[in-house]
């Protein structure tokens, strides 16, 4: 980090590559910047699934899991969808489910044909997803995030889930697809009644910040809003006028909520609870710079792309699991880590699916609202590295 920060804490930028040396990775087999765009690799391919694929004329893209799975294994489809363009195989894409918006914002889905598309249907997506949509199908294909590995290709490692789940598919059909790292999709956005209101009663001015408290593991990945409220005090102080902060909370009872705090001398907080995705999507762009654990929104708030105002910085807080799997790969989505998530992140591990006992009961008070403030002004004025 750029600033002072406590033992055990490093600040890792987004923009950064990682060597494959120091890292836990599997070998991609092949030099892929030697390769041209549609060569066949060499590989075997998995002769089934090309076979399936090949004979494809629907894809359902079905997702009905977590949010942040969910976004990050959009790369996924974005592979099959590049092959099928590459093999002139024509077809049909919708998306089904909770997070249908959100593949059409990432431009995976066909316009609607007046004419039923003729092919086997195959369902893309997670396990849930598959087990709602993927009967009488000639084809499914499960985005596990548990599956791909770290891979290494030309010295570097390919260490982010996009990465990860576009090579792996890459390597099953078999061709050098167009992607180039890192792979990530993005979400184009989209004029918004929420954002109109937010502007018009001036809470989207020049110092704009957003924190996301939505978490499902509270006890472990919860920042809290008072840490989160400290550090926008912190930034206002800094920047000798009154922040405003965005707490964005998870699913409230009775709907989206809407609330205002107390002013305070350096900031002005709004609550924003159970807020649908599509809003959030066309919000976050419009924030200065954006802070969240490592849960679903935060990666939201990394992949919403506005033409007019562009992508700003956003932190993931990394306390437990991988702080470099769990991220994007985009340029502006960086991350503040522990020494645990560091070693998670080295050896590809995970606590949970490696039933790892942490040998720390330090969590998110690892991270401290002044020194979080010190790299948000870094951010801002472009100086952090």
């Amino acid at each position: 980090m750029t600033a002072a920060a406590p033992a055990g804490v490093r600040f890792h930028h987004g923009a950064q590559a990682v060597p494959a040396g120091p890292v836990h990775t599997t070998p991609l087999g092949y030099d892929r910047d030697g390769i041209p765009v549609g060569a066949p690799l060499p590989l075997p391919a998995s002769a089934e699934l090309v076979r399936r694929m090949s004979g494809c004329g629907q894809i359902e893209v079905a997702f009905e899991g977590k949010l942040g799975d969910t976004l990050l294994a959009l790369s996924g489809v974005r592979a099959v969808l590049d092959w099928l363009r590459l093999c002139s195989v024509r077809v049909a894409v919708r998306a089904v489910g909770p997070y249908a918006d959100l593949s059409a914002r990432a431009g995976l889905v066909t316009r609607p044909q007046a004419v039923t598309p003729s092919g086997w249907r195959t369902v893309i997506g997670d396990r849930s997803g598959i087990e709602a949509h993927g009967s009488e199908t000639a084809a499914n294909l499960v985005l596990d995030p548990a599956a791909p590995p770290c891979w290494s290709s030309d010295g570097r490692a390919h260490v982010g889930l996009p990465a990860r789940h576009y090579l792996a598919m890459e390597r099953r059909l078999g061709v050098r697809l167009p992607g180039t790292p890192p792979f990530a999709a993005t979400l184009a956005t989209r004029p918004n009644p929420l954002v109109a209101k937010l502007r018009a009663t001036g809470w989207l001015n020049d110092l704009t910040l957003a924190a996301i408290t939505a978490t499902s593991w509270p006890e472990r990945k919860d920042y809290t809003d008072r840490r989160y409220i400290e550090l926008a005090e912190h930034i206002g102080e800094a920047q000798q006028t009154q922040a405003r902060l965005l707490l964005i909370g998870g699913n409230s009872a009775g709907g989206p909520r809407i609330t205002t705090e107390a002013p305070r001398r350096h900031a002005q907080v709004l609550r924003l609870d159970g807020v649908p995705t599509a809003d959030l999507a066309d919000l976050f762009p419009h924030c200065r710079v954006i802070v969240g654990n490592d849960t679903g929104l935060t990666h939201l708030a990394a992949m919403a792309r506005s033409k007019d105002s562009g992508c700003p910085p956003v932190v993931g807080l990394y306390a437990r699991h991988s702080h470099s799997k769990w991220r994007t790969g985009l340029p502006h989505h960086h991350a503040v880590a522990t020494d645990l998530s560091e070693r998670m992140h080295q050896g590809d591990l995970c606590p949970v699916r490696d039933a790892l006992v942490p040998d720390t009961e330090l969590h998110m008070d690892a991270f401290l609202p002044a020194t979080l403030a010190r790299l948000c002004l870094d951010l801002l004025t472009g100086e952090a590295r």
